[in-house]
């Protein structure tokens, strides 16, 4: 740099340290300025101070110490200096929103930069180019520094420069493009000491994992990043923005929400960027609309179509655009005037070259749809449904949900089965990526409209074995598949022992009526960690899940019927099955029937404590109104034989034994007629071994266990000091039979983290994972064992689903609060069925025969369901 002396070395290289180590570099200027340096001198100091404040503090401040360094550049008369600082005031010009007064600085930068320095300049006014979504502006500064930046050695920038084409690359779809930058880009940095650009490139290549399709791979990156970035100290706004756009893909919108939302709140704390204000305001957004939050998603994006437009940043504002009007028809508001928007968004993104461009024009279909106009439909959605060929996973379905539409509309049945298969497909392949069964959960959501498409179809049809395999091809498809094993991962052991010991602390001392703030703090942060880290696990083969099929089903079912409830439309639909044959009957609407089976649950849990008898009646009555929503005509047709149910995610909760029809029958529950026939083809292991596990602080002391580790003259039995997670978990592992009486817990929050209560704290879901192979029978004798959390599109999450791919056969559970001196003799009787050679619901069913006359026996009875075929 012309006019920079040798004394100055030490004081420029402050310039390079603020990326590699920002707070270090600001001691170091705050020092310099201390003293009565020369204007160069000061120069540099207040530059760093300037970067420092724009990046990881106030924007303001930021602005004053870039233009002091400015003026001191220029009473240093030196041209390269002040080119320097331009370069680095342009950048905060437009993070703060004044984007003409940021693009003038650059112009006087580039017009008094020479060289080496001139080459820095366009580097920045690149960025500034990408982060105001001038593409192509970005790609030609960024052709016309590199040649310099790498015929001078300047490795740093030149990798700098590298990364930020990738990142354009990857705005405009082109990954392969990206990849080969970021790779180019990192091995320049394994040779420097720049730890923030390190960990910069960490966060980019997580971003190009994502952009190809491998979410596992992107979060384990952003998650390395972020650790990377708390080593130096520094905020991490961009990273919460592109996790929201990941968690998004993974179906966690509601995560994705309170990431964005925090992150701008932490923003407007310090005031830091405007542009990335908006830019966290959009990922909100988006967050918001795919949780379903559409009033929430229209106020976040207005705010950010409105600083985005501010900032003269028309890329930024046509995608929030575009959510904005989104989350408007999601919130039942069609227009004309809608299509138009929608038409001239999908128009504007397309020649931006954004990936996003067929998203609009599937809107603008789908409103034009609604309000009856086909040919403008037709139109919008051909444009949509060329995006089915290729890309992001993502981008193949909108193209495939696209086609669905035009066929309907059309009135080819067949177009829209075909068009749903193939949809349904791309995100099966996409789902079967990743390892853990709650992001594969999750990710169902993205296929709800294209089965929902293929049942009305189905049931438009008249065939209800159509309408079946429809149900089922969208339905627990979690279960279809082998289950992904956690790693032998010695963190996230360390993890689970640590939460495992801190949860048993916070318990305790919410027992004891003073719990401790601190520790509820850390077993969140615990339960984070453990969070992440499963999510790293990628999962099998694409095509490795069991298709369903019809004649194997009816061909296993024998003498029973099973009873598989479709919702289209609202309404529920009775698919019996049986005899050779598929038969539709019509129920309810699925709201009433979910309104009637929780007030049904709230019963149960009064007629759990004595005294509630009066409430007997009102119960049972409910029961025969929910079998007139969910078994309708159905009911007189069920034959003499097992009934098997398999209901939708919303009504898992139904006591089903108190439905009339159903009370006095052999009765089993499966989350698919699928997961069903698998559970019917395992097979028991060899040895049959029984284990008995008996958890601290029940009512009866589980009694229950003291009588059956007698009649199981060979049982093993875990109580006490014995029953610890370790052991527990290692008896357990391929056991032929596991009666567990132990506290249950569900998390509704976070069902993975629901519980069964150990000698040394918590046995929770992600531990049972950790089998080779779980039990064959299980009994969990305790309350809420069999609750679980509808996600995706009929998803469920909880202890029961956990248990049911990895081995298990059956499983007995309860659904809600139990009376635990009336389950002792419930389970006395279903143990001495199962000793008997019954099945869990033949011994199920004769152990509720047996139980005594009274509210709070029968209320425990019911409250108790078989899941599987064992």
């Amino acid at each position: 740099m012309r006019g920079v002396t040798a004394g100055s070395e030490s004081v420029l290289e402050l310039l390079p340290l603020v990326f590699a180590d920002p707070g270090e570099a600001r001691v170091r200027a705050e020092r310099v300025l201390d003293t009565a340096a020369p204007p160069l001198h000061a120069s540099v100091a207040h530059q760093v101070l300037g970067i420092w404040q724009r990046d990881f503090g106030d924007l303001r401040i930021a602005l004053r110490h870039l233009r002091r360094a400015r003026d001191l550049a220029a009473r240093a008369e030196s041209a390269d200096r002040e080119a320097d600082v331009l370069a680095t005031l342009g950048v905060a010009l437009v993070h703060a929103g004044r984007t003409r007064q940021g693009l003038a600085s650059f112009e006087r930068g580039v017009a008094r930069g020479t060289g080496h320095t001139r080459a820095r300049v366009l580097f920045r006014r690149a960025y500034v180019w990408w982060v105001l979504g001038h593409h192509r502006e970005a790609l030609e500064d960024v052709r016309r520094a590199l040649p310099v930046l790498r015929q001078l050695g300047d490795d740093i920038w030149t990798a700098r420069a590298l990364t930020l084409r990738a990142t354009v690359h990857l705005a405009l779809g082109a990954v392969d493009r990206a990849v080969a930058d970021f790779t180019a880009a990192e091995r320049l940095w394994d040779t420097t000491g720049q730890e923030h650009d390190k960990a910069d490139a960490v966060e980019s290549r997580g971003l190009a994992a994502f952009r190809s399709g491998d979410i596992p791979a992107a979060l384990r990156l952003l998650d390395e990043a972020e650790e990377r970035y708390a080593k130096l100290g520094t905020p991490t706004y961009m990273l919460s923005e592109r996790r929201c756009e990941v968690l998004m893909a993974a179906g966690l919108a509601p995560e994705a929400l309170a990431e964005a939302d925090a992150a701008t709140a932490l923003l407007d704390r310090i005031g830091g960027q405007s542009t990335r204000k908006a830019e966290l305001l959009l990922a909100a957004a988006r967050a918001a609309r795919s949780a379903g939050d559409a009033h929430t998603a229209i106020a976040r994006a207005a705010v950010a179509v409105r600083l985005f437009a501010a900032q003269r940043r028309m890329w930024w504002e046509t995608h929030a655009r575009l959510v904005l009007i989104e989350a408007r028809v999601a919130a039942g508001r069609r227009s004309g005037r809608m299509v138009a928007d929608a038409a001239a968004v999908a128009e504007r993104l397309a020649s931006f070259g954004s990936p996003a461009a067929p998203e609009a024009s599937l809107l603008a279909g789908r409103i034009a749809l609604a309000l009856g106009w086909t040919e403008d439909a037709e139109r919008h959605l051909s444009v949509a449904a060329r995006s089915r060929h290729g890309g992001a996973p993502t981008a193949r379905v909108t193209g495939w949900a696209a086609q669905a539409l035009r066929a309907r509309a059309a009135g080819s049945r067949r177009g829209v089965l075909e068009a749903c298969r193939r949809g349904l497909d791309v995100l099966d392949d996409h789902r079967m990526t990743l390892g853990a069964s709650e992001l594969q959960a999750h990710a169902t959501a993205q296929g709800a409209e294209l089965a929902a498409l293929a049942q009305e179809m189905g049931l438009a049809q008249g065939d209800p074995r159509r309408l079946l395999v429809w149900s089922e091809r969208w339905r627990a498809t979690v279960l279809s598949a082998p289950p992904t094993r956690p790693p032998a991962d010695p963190a996230l052991l360390s993890g689970l022992t640590a939460y495992r010991e801190i949860a048993a602390r916070a318990e305790g001392a919410r027992m004891d009526g003073r719990p401790v703030p601190a520790l509820e703090r850390e077993q969140r942060r615990l339960e984070r960690e453990i969070r992440s880290r499963t999510r790293h696990m990628r999962g099998a083969a694409p095509g490795s899940g069991d298709r369903f099929d019809v004649a194997r089903l009816l061909d296993r079912l024998d003498d029973a019927r099973l009873v598989e409830l479709a919702v289209v439309d609202g309404r529920v639909h009775v698919l019996l099955c049986g005899q050779g044959r598929v038969r539709r009957f019509d129920g309810g609407p699925l709201a009433e029937a979910v309104a009637e089976a929780e007030y049904v649950q709230a019963g149960l849990r009064r007629l759990a404590h004595p005294g509630a008898d009066a409430r007997l009646p009102l119960v049972e009555a409910a029961g025969v109104r929910l079998q007139e929503l969910l078994l309708g005509g159905a009911a007189a047709h069920l034959g003499p034989g097992p009934v098997v149910i398999v209901p939708p995610g919303a009504l898992h909760r139904v006591p089903w034994a108190l439905l009339p029809a159903l009370r006095d029958r052999v009765l089993s529950v499966s989350p698919s007629a699928g997961s069903w026939l698998r559970a019917r083809e395992t097979e028991p292991p060899p040895d049959g071994r029984a284990v008995l596990v008996r958890g601290p602080g029940l009512a009866t002391g589980g009694a229950e266990v003291v009588e059956l580790a007698d009649r199981y003259g060979g049982a093993t039995v875990l109580e006490g000091d014995a029953a610890q997670v370790p052991r527990v978990l290692a008896e357990l592992d391929g056991a032929g039979l596991a009666h567990l009486a132990a506290h249950g817990t569900f998390r509704a929050d976070s069902p993975l983290f629901s519980a069964l209560r150990m000698a040394d704290g918590p046995l929770i879901v992600h531990d049972f994972e950790r089998l080779a192979r779980s039990p064959y029978r299980i009994i969990l004798s305790s309350c809420d064992t069999a609750r679980l959390a509808s996600v995706g599109a009929d998803e469920l999450l909880g202890l029961v689903t956990a248990l049911l791919p990895l081995g298990t056969a059956g499983v007995v559970a309860s659904s809600a609060p139990v009376n635990d001196a009336a389950v002792v003799p419930l389970m006395l009787a279903l143990h001495k069925g199962l000793g008997a050679g019954l099945s869990l619901a033949e011994a199920l069913g004769d152990a509720r025969a047996a139980l005594p006359g009274d509210a709070v026996h029968q209320a425990t009875g019911w409250a108790f369901a078989a899941f599987g075929a064992a």
